[in-house]
């Protein structure tokens, strides 16, 4: 077997020297490389932003989605959206493993596994699309692709059906982040609180904050707000359109009594939400942005031109040890279990 580089560095083809996932063209030839893993692919969860966007291109069309989608694995040899730059993670079973990992990792030939690498930076090849789920951003195939050495990922648990497990690790650094981030007492909002990952961080958010702290979940309906409250995991259930920050800004001073929010958590899949999280947050305060369709420039830029001092992370889908945590609140959670099997699995 030929030797890789340990961050599929070997697989660019344009532009030279960069690594995967910026590159604009990968080699998803399925010639093993001695230091990667061979899977074959049952299901695609493609990032929500990403989906979103190819539904709007494709009217909803299911023949459409999938000539888009083939289209972009064929130009780049990867799923990596071309409009919004993300992609989404997969579930399969290992078929080889390179003779540099062998015995060296927790994998063997048969295991299933899902990725916790982006699409956005992993050679795919489809041979078939069998199925489009639309409603919940998953679609089913015939195909294979490449894990590198430094690719992460986790064994699908036993316990947890494997649309289910798919669906929340395709999250799984929000409410990880989440985590981290949150101290008892804290005020937390979170923009797009009622949607697959926002559910998780009010979860996250409402445990760490305590009794002496206040989750705030933004939804932008109430019947999207619906299974949030039947999952009874924030304080506070606010229906507003993210896309308007001065609504959301008295919303959320109405709601902390002028005080604003500590932390603020942004897991929408539409644009232009930046300013409504600047403006509901405390000028001293903090605002992870995990949303995929966040514009930084437009953050920096809003940020200073309301005179606001906010901390502002970049949303990081790894965080150690995210895939437990997440599995974990599935388990501890048989409200929040639910609202997810009726949607996910």
């Amino acid at each position: 077997m030929k030797k890789g580089c340990p961050f599929g560095t070997h697989r660019v083809i344009e532009p030279a020297g960069a690594l995967p996932q910026p590159a604009k063209k990968i080699d998803n030839t399925m010639e093993l490389y001695d230091n990667e893993i061979l899977v074959n692919v049952q299901t695609l969860n493609i990032d929500s932003a990403s989906f979103t966007q190819i539904k709007e291109q494709a009217e909803g069309d299911l023949e459409k989605i999938k000539e888009i989608m083939l289209s972009i694995v064929a130009e780049r040899g990867k799923h990596q959206n071309p409009v919004t730059g993300s992609g989404g993670m997969l579930i399969g079973t290992v078929e080889k493993i390179g003779s540099a990992l062998e015995g060296k990792i927790d994998l063997k030939v048969g295991d299933k596994i899902a990725t916790l690498v982006s699409l956005s930076l992993t050679p795919l090849r489809i041979d078939e699309i069998v199925e489009i789920r639309k409603d919940i951003d998953q679609v089913d195939i015939k195909g294979k692709a490449i894990l590198f050495e430094s690719g992460i990922y986790a064994v699908l648990p036993k316990d947890l059906p494997e649309n289910l497990a798919l669906s929340v690790l395709d999250v799984a650094g929000a409410p990880a982040q989440t985590a981290k981030l949150v101290k008892p007492g804290d005020t937390v909002v979170v923009v797009g609180g009622a949607g697959k990952s926002g559910m998780l961080c009010c979860y996250e958010a409402k445990r760490r904050a305590g009794v002496t702290g206040k989750v705030i979940c933004l939804g932008h309906s109430e019947k999207s707000l619906a299974r949030a409250k039947e999952a009874d995991i924030a304080d506070v259930y606010i229906a507003a359109d993210a896309t308007k920050p001065v609504e959301i800004m008295e919303k959320i001073a109405a709601a902390t009594n002028g005080k604003m929010a500590d932390i603020t958590i942004n897991c929408v899949n539409v644009q232009d939400t930046e300013m409504s999280c600047i403006l509901a947050t405390k000028k001293d305060g903090l605002i992870y942005f995990f949303s995929m369709a966040t514009s930084f420039t437009k953050a920096a830029l809003g940020a200073e031109g309301v005179g606001s001092d906010v901390t502002m992370i970049v949303g990081n889908g790894y965080t150690k040890g995210h895939a437990e945590i997440t599995l974990q609140i599935m388990r501890e959670s048989q409200a929040l279990r639910k609202v997810y099997e009726e949607l996910y699995a």
